[in-house]
């Protein structure tokens, strides 16, 4: 299926649309928003169609870099993703902004499932759908993650070469390091279960549907434990339009490869930050994991420690957002910029 645009007939820049295009988007926002420069998209990924924005970059001259951007567990684009989207564009690096597949304005069922492989897959079509869009370099493409997604981007950027630099925040590499170490075998199985195998997993895979986050967690528990969670989730989710629901179902196949990003460390050999908050209250965000597998990575790497917990850099407007954002887009235009 050939990438498409909800703007109708949309190719390449805002200002090159051709057809009508409606006078509001996705989330209520207007499509001529933030300076005109941001159209939404439309784009295929294992049989469903994932949906976002492209943000156009402002201080740059065309062909301009991409970095591809999705969210966390269960987050959609309004809380606060979208910030960050416009930073980067503002520093002359175009953000394609998506929600997974299963959520928000995206496509696939059943909804609100949070498969990894599935979700990886999302940004390897997010990469190639991004090297088509007119006007912006298919050899200077990034790729941007939180949370539970800031670890994905790091098994996605092993495994697809056309990557030239990562930035993740507050990664999910696991409580601890996994059972086994990193071998050329294992790498090869995970790559391969990346790019063709069945990953859909069975009925014994599944965790939920559940909450995903409670602030009773006797009564009612949720996927997302920490009370930190709750309050973030329900400050930004509960907002008009944010298109969350307090509802996932986990999915990680046993029938496949480990889903690991932190086996796939060793393989990754472009530019990464990686920005760990020493005090995250995420169990599988550990920074001690973190650190270890930061010191895998053999290619140029950066190490930038945040206050805030895991959330911390969610809250916008924020000195804390502002920090993150500034160091992020300084990262991304250093490695995407001529």
């Amino acid at each position: 299926m050939a990438p498409v645009c909800l703007c109708r007939r949309w190719v390449g820049t805002n200002a090159q649309r051709t057809g009508s295009a409606p006078s509001s988007g996705p989330y209520g926002v207007p499509m001529d928003g933030w300076g005109s420069r941001r159209v939404a998209v439309e784009f295929d990924s294992e049989g469903a169609a994932l949906r976002g924005f492209l943000y156009e970059a402002v201080k740059a001259e065309p062909p301009f870099p991409v970095v591809v951007m999705t969210h966390g567990t269960s987050a959609t684009i309004p809380m606060v993703a979208d910030r960050y989207a416009e930073v980067f564009a503002e520093a002359g690096v175009s953000a394609l902004l998506y929600d997974h597949r299963n959520l928000g304005i995206s496509d696939g069922e059943p909804r609100q499932e949070i498969n990894p492989w599935v979700q990886s897959r999302g940004y390897r079509d997010a990469v190639t759908f991004a090297a088509t869009i007119e006007g912006h370099d298919p050899e200077r493409i990034g790729v941007w993650g939180d949370s539970y997604s800031a670890g994905q981007v790091f098994l996605v950027a092993a495994c697809d070469t056309r990557i030239k630099v990562v930035v993740a925040q507050c990664p999910v590499f696991g409580a601890g390091p996994p059972d086994g170490d990193p071998t050329p075998g294992v790498f090869a199985a995970i790559r391969e279960t990346f790019e063709s195998e069945d990953v859909s997993g069975g009925p014994g895979d599944r965790t939920g549907p559940i909450p995903v986050v409670s602030s009773d967690q006797l009564g009612t528990p949720s996927l997302l434990q920490p009370i930190q969670a709750f309050r973030w989730f329900i400050e930004y989710g509960a907002r008009h339009g944010s298109g969350w629901q307090n509802q996932a179902t986990r999915v990680i196949p046993s029938n496949t490869a480990p889903f690991s990003p932190y086996l796939c460390a060793p393989y990754v050999t472009v530019p990464s930050l990686m920005m760990v908050a020493p005090a995250d209250e995420m169990v599988h965000a550990n920074p001690e994991v973190s650190r270890r597998a930061f010191d895998l990575i053999p290619g140029e790497k950066d190490w930038y420690e945040i206050d805030g917990g895991h959330f911390g850099l969610l809250y916008h407007p924020s000195d804390l957002f502002d920090e993150a954002s500034t160091v992020q887009a300084a990262y991304l235009t250093r490695h995407l910029l001529p």
